[in-house]
């Protein structure tokens, strides 16, 4: 079974198909708010670039992407001011966007509600233009690290043009932000290669919480390829070892067979010694369409 949308509904049917007399599996993308960390070296000699970066990222297609960035941390400082002053400036001028359904409008407005209404989140900036129905509205929110550690609904997704900008004093506490996010679809660095080196602590850290490792780029837009890996840990997916885009994702749908002591004449077309199919096959370890 394959499934993409909400934890609750992914949840129950992976639940379900697991209490079967004959259970099956359930490939179920429930969610993701694809963290986005802004390192110091990058943010000072890129703080504007950064903020229309991901502005364009947080708005795309009215933020309704499952890769949308979410939540952006950065090191308190003068730099991620400037930031958060050009992302804000960003979002007042971005019109609000019709959703693809009344039912996710009425979402998105009930959870950008209670994210906002949390006492230690500040709202950084909202669209000017007034939404018309079923619109929803840009929103840029912002909370310091100890109001996250503390408060899990803050971690939660919230399903359309909103983010959420933390304020973390230290390093240490960049590292310990990265700990206490659940799996993710998508991770993303802003940094340089100085950076890279310097924070090896958070490299090691958003490694285990993502499928998708990026640099130096947003998380909208997936590539289909044979490399993509459009998966992540629980409860991003509820099987972080297949990809729902890319080549791969045909093997959520098949299982492995061996064949063992068949003679030529007996075997399917696509093991026959003389691969009558021409198909490109691993033989001895080595990618071929020769035959044996």
């Amino acid at each position: 079974m394959g499934f993409t949308g909400s934890y609750g509904g992914g949840k129950a049917l992976f639940d379900w198909a697991n209490q079967r007399k004959m259970p099956i599996p359930v490939f179920a993308e429930m969610g993701s708010i694809n963290p986005v960390f802004l390192l110091p070296g990058k943010l000072r000699s890129s703080a504007k670039e950064l903020a229309a970066q991901l502005a364009g990222s947080v708005t795309l297609g009215t933020g309704q992407f499952c890769t949308n960035p979410g939540l952006i941390l950065g090191i308190e400082g003068e730099e991620l001011e400037l930031f958060i002053q050009e992302l804000g400036a960003a979002i007042e001028k971005t019109a609000p966007g019709t959703m693809l359904h009344p039912g996710i409008a009425k979402a998105y407005g009930e959870k950008r509600g209670a994210a906002l209404s949390q006492a230690e989140v500040e709202t950084v900036a909202v669209a000017a233009a007034k939404p018309a129905e079923n619109q929803g509205v840009p929103t840029i929110a912002s909370a310091k690290a100890e109001a996250f550690f503390r408060n899990p609904l803050l971690h939660q997704e919230v399903f359309g043009p909103y983010s959420l900008v933390i304020r973390c004093g230290n390093a240490e506490e960049l590292v310990k932000a990265a700990r206490h996010i659940e799996g993710q679809l998508t991770t993303s660095l802003m940094a340089t290669d100085a950076d890279l080196r310097e924070h090896a602590a958070l490299v090691d850290a958003v490694q285990d919480i993502c499928g998708r490792l990026i640099l130096n780029a947003v998380p909208t837009g997936v590539r289909v390829s044979l490399s993509m890996q459009h998966g992540g840990p629980f409860p991003a997916t509820t099987d972080s070892r297949f990809s729902s885009v890319g080549a791969d994702g045909i093997k959520r749908w098949v299982r492995p067979l061996a064949y063992q002591g068949w003679t030529d004449a007996a075997l399917p077309d696509a093991l026959k010694n003389g691969n009558p199919l021409g198909i490109w096959r691993m033989v001895n370890n080595t990618l071929t369409r020769d035959g044996i």
